[in-house]
């Protein structure tokens, strides 16, 4: 029996050196990305946000929205109800980002248009003539109906952009972007023959809580699973650029009906077309919020949820990952107690190879990420400690995640419970907001 077992801490081993080198990769794939100069691409751009509710951070959230390194772009904020708590927020972030404001004369939609440069009033004729331009616009999309609320304020926020933007951009209200992070998303589709550019998220703990690090480990192994590989990437639509063709070529606003997950939704209907999706290590964004034990329970059996339904592949590849880590490495701790000998010197030593392999990769990984959130560089470090540890635990969360996904297809997500039938079947069963 006992060597049944170093079978598998010798597979265990194997993917920890195969992890090690993915971390290698990762961290030179940042360096290489960060000194490559980036083609002056600055097409007008608009940038659609979903909002629901009052979260942590709000504000800064979306005001680093307004300071963007972009010349000419429009934000679209979209809500279900201008009842939301969010619209109310957002209206007083723009009033705070401008001295004077009016209505778009295009009467298009119920939108404003600012200067946010000069905070001065701008003539829709005399647009052209400034260097930096924001219009701002409300989209009220009412409540969904047959699909998850934010794919149903996304599906309609489309139909509210400039005829004449070339770049939709989808952000979320828990990102905070730093200021080059609209321009460097962008960049990458100067190249027409890239399907999408995206960054992803990095969870940043305000107060270092277990529950906010053990989060932030967990979700980390999902980041660095991006990269060189733009076949194998994946679209986050907290941050997302596609070109307005690309997107309508694929028809993309109908692929989205009756769905909840957006961002599969994208990565699927590129892979199909052969597109590949541009990660983008300089969009790598921060999410500055900590969590309950609830919340972290919450948030990542939700995203192996969505995960079962929309990449069943991903979902399975994790639940045999996540048990056969939990279970070798924490019975090979177990057996520490029990044998002696050579037993017990070989034991170790697997185990301490593991250690050696996993702690490797989380000190690549976390270096990398810090060569781009250079103004968290006080939490990374206060990081340290728990991303050098806590991978060794998350494996168990991943497998109660996973066990959680095979058992059920419900999820709550802002305040509305939903059933995912199937990819392109979402039913809602109640919202707490009625």
């Amino acid at each position: 029996m006992i060597f049944v077992f170093y079978f598998f801490t010798l597979v265990l081993v194997f993917l920890g050196y195969k992890s090690l080198h993915g971390g290698i990769d990762y961290l030179n794939y940042f360096k290489k990305e960060l000194v490559k100069t980036q083609p002056d691409f600055t097409p007008y751009a608009s940038v659609i946000v979903p909002c629901r509710g009052i979260e942590e951070g709000l504000r800064r959230n979306l005001s680093a929205l307004f300071q963007q390194d972009y010349p000419k772009y429009e934000i679209i904020f979209v809500f279900d109800d201008e009842k939301d708590q969010a619209f109310t927020a957002v209206e007083n972030l723009v009033e705070s980002n401008t001295d004077k404001i009016r209505a778009d004369e295009t009467g298009n939609s119920p939108g404003k248009i600012i200067d946010v440069l000069n905070g001065s009033n701008v003539p829709l004729s005399q647009r052209a003539d400034i260097e930096k331009l924001v219009t701002v616009k409300y989209v009220i999309a009412g409540r969904a109906e047959v699909e998850g609320q934010k794919v149903r304020n996304l599906r309609q926020a489309v139909l509210e952009t400039a005829a004449h933007s070339e770049i939709f951009v989808f952000v979320d209200s828990d990102a905070r972007p730093t200021a080059n992070w609209m321009r460097d998303l962008i960049a990458p589709l100067e190249d027409e023959t890239v399907g999408a550019a995206t960054g992803y998220r990095w969870f940043i703990s305000k107060n270092g809580g277990f529950s906010s690090q053990l989060r932030s480990v967990w979700n980390a192994s999902i980041a660095s699973a991006l990269g060189a590989n733009g076949k194998s990437n994946f679209c986050w639509g907290g941050a997302t650029a596609i070109r307005r063709a690309t997107f309508e070529k694929l028809n993309i606003r109908e692929k989205w009906r009756g769905t909840l997950s957006d961002d599969f939704t994208v990565t699927r209907v590129l892979k199909e077309a052969s597109l590949p999706i541009c990660f983008v290590s300089q969009a790598l964004t921060a999410t500055v919020e900590d969590c309950s034990f609830s919340e972290l329970l919450e948030f990542t059996t939700r995203q192996m949820k969505i995960t079962r339904v929309y990449a069943p592949h991903l979902w399975k590849a994790s639940f045999a990952g996540s048990f056969l880590f939990s279970f070798t490495f924490w019975t090979g701790v177990l057996l520490l107690f029990f044998v002696s000998g050579w037993q017990f010197w070989v034991t170790l030593a697997f185990l301490l190879t593991i250690l050696a392999l996993g702690v490797g990769k989380a000190y690549l990984r976390l270096n990398a990420v810090k060569l781009v959130l250079k103004n968290y560089e006080k939490e990374l470090n206060q990081s340290f400690l728990w991303q050098m540890t806590l991978w060794t635990i998350t494996p168990i969360l991943f497998f109660y995640n996973d066990c959680a996904a095979l058992l059920s297809r419900k999820i709550v997500w802002r305040g509305i419970e939903y059933e995912l039938k199937s990819a392109g079947e979402t039913v809602i069963i109640s919202d707490n907001t009625e």
